[in-house]
């Protein structure tokens, strides 16, 4: 894919992460929204563009409290300049460049399903942007998510319009906005915004959606990660397999319990390690009588034996979440919108569909998933490096010289840190509203800071999936000459042979360590070990 069209109604959350993440796709305008734009845009200048048109919020009238203010058309320029100053009073760390680009590509398409009124040429404007690779510098923090991510979207304007004020990221660095533009050849290096252009490219949440997108994308490969993860675990510690059969499943149909059931049994499709004869066999630091037979384990602690039970609403909570975003992707969320009349002509009306509860609510949600799914790993992970919780595995998983070399403890005591930052994070935002300007806004959405948590959330439990791996990976290499006539099934054999291709041999004492927790992580975000399962036994999830 080089390039997409985008029509206000058929864009998907794969396409924005495509583009996002990928700047050398182009982006263009269908033409039928080309044309619809154009039409009701000539309608406004014939129709609207005088002082004694209605007052229309907005257009021709002040925001907020103002709104009963009309704007005389000799006004109506200097007022979208003010209006985007005004409202550039973010805080903190810029967004990233991907975010800053979704967030561009959201707002043009919201634009071409033809309900905001803007001009066509605004919308060429964020596609000339993003075309380019000019990236617009927006504060993190400043947006309560209610009449849209006002003061993020107020930076991305400014650096629209060409603001002498604006920053943007080009080619690798932060410049001015005019530098940017003349760099990148756009004409013109100022760009004049006229009645509704203003309030139209800053209302709407569109910056928490951009981040959404993002998140839930990510979060999607996450679980299917956390299914290698678990599975890797489950043949290290020898599990007991019943726990996944299909029949308990059925019991209680979720979807998402039988769906990771079968991921699970999929991937250890094969596996020898899984059974009685190789739980039978008594590892060094294993605590067990040997007076007597073995007896079979009949059944496995929580973490493991549960898994179907905790990953099945994480599955159907991403579902839920997907539907959301979805339909905010191809949703007009600016105030007021412009509808065609029976007979021709247009309308204007007011309504609050900048309103982000709804994105509000499913990052919350998608925080409180992806807390409890990083938990139930590191509950794993704790288990590994404790020979008494993991039926002898090698204490801390240590390699070399015993009591010289430490292993995994601390490790494991960072993943737990993270564990209980992800939970604090998971105080909903979306609960949280304080009336703002004159309690014209009495209720918010919260909607970005939302969105920015749950972001960190599955930053953070990247690092948890992706230790697990790593160290499950550690468990069977100590462990592969104790059991030398059993296998792995065909699934975790894959993700366990990527993992030694990048760490060819077991990890030593003195290494430092630093560098195998980001090893971890890259082969959650690269999704190397995922996509070499993939390749051996075809989609698994």
């Amino acid at each position: 894919m080089t390039s997409i069209t985008i029509d206000g109604f058929t864009l998907t959350a794969a396409q924005v992460v495509s583009v996002a993440r990928a700047p050398h796709l182009t982006v263009t305008l269908a033409q039928s929204s080309r044309d619809a734009l154009k039409e009701s845009r000539d309608f406004i200048e014939a129709t609207w563009m005088h002082d004694d048109a209605p007052m229309m919020y907005s257009f021709n009238t002040g925001v907020g409290l103002l709104k009963d203010t009309r704007i005389k058309v000799e006004h109506i320029a200097l007022f979208q300049t003010q209006l985007i100053k005004a409202h550039c009073a973010g805080i903190g760390e810029p967004f990233s460049e991907e975010v800053s680009r979704a967030t561009m590509l959201l707002r043009a398409n919201a634009f071409a399903s033809n309900y905001s009124a803007p001009r066509v040429e605004v919308v060429d404007r964020l596609l000339a942007f993003l075309n380019a690779g000019i990236h617009p510098i927006m504060p993190q923090k400043g947006s309560v998510g209610a009449s849209g991510d006002l003061a993020p979207l107020s930076y991305l304007a400014a650096a629209i319009a060409g603001f002498d004020e604006a920053e943007v990221m080009y080619q690798g660095e932060r410049m001015r906005a005019p530098q940017a533009i003349t760099a990148a050849g756009i004409a013109p290096i100022k760009f004049d915004l006229q009645a509704k252009d203003a309030s139209a490219l800053i209302n709407g949440c569109t910056a928490s959606l951009a981040l959404a997108v993002l998140v839930a994308h990510d979060a999607r490969h996450l679980l299917t990660d956390a299914c290698l993860s678990l599975g890797l675990t489950l043949e290290a510690m020898r599990a007991e397999m019943a726990a996944f059969d299909p029949r308990i499943q059925q019991a209680r149909p979720h979807a998402g319990q039988i769906k990771t059931a079968a991921v699970v049994r999929k991937l250890l499709k094969g596996s020898t390690r899984t059974t009685h004869e190789a739980r039978a066999v008594q590892f060094p630091e294993e605590s067990r009588r040997t007076d007597i037979p073995y007896s079979a384990r009949i059944q496995d602690v929580y973490s493991l034996r549960c898994a179907p039970q905790v990953y099945g609403p994480v599955f159907d909570a991403l579902d839920y979440i997907d539907t959301i975003v979805d339909k905010e992707i191809n949703s007009a969320t600016d105030n007021p919108l412009i509808f065609g009349k029976d007979g021709g002509g247009f309308e204007i009306i007011s309504g609050g569909n900048f309103h982000g509860q709804y994105l509000a609510q499913a990052m919350d949600l998608m925080a409180m998933i992806m807390t409890d799914l990083g938990s139930i790993c590191e509950r794993r992970v704790a288990r590994l490096i404790d020979p008494t919780l993991s039926w002898g595995l090698p204490r801390n998983l240590m390699s070399g010289v015993r009591g010289v070399n430490t292993g995994y403890p601390v490790v494991q005591c960072s993943l737990s840190s993270l564990v209980m930052e992800n939970r604090t994070l998971c105080m909903p935002g979306s609960v949280d509203s304080i009336p703002a300007k004159g309690n014209s806004e009495d209720h918010v959405s919260n909607s970005t800071w939302c969105a920015r948590k749950a972001a960190t959330v599955v930053a953070n439990t990247q690092y948890i999936i992706g230790v697990e791996m790593l160290l499950a990976a550690q468990a069977l290499t100590m462990t592969e000459d104790l059991l030398p006539d059993f296998v792995l099934g065909q699934g975790t054999q894959a993700a366990y042979a990527e993992i030694r291709r990048q760490i060819p041999a077991c990890l030593e004492g003195d290494r430092w360590f630093h560098d195998d927790i980001l090893m971890a992580q890259s082969f959650v975000v690269s999704g190397s070990v995922r996509n070499a399962v993939v390749k051996e036994i075809g989609e698994f999830v």
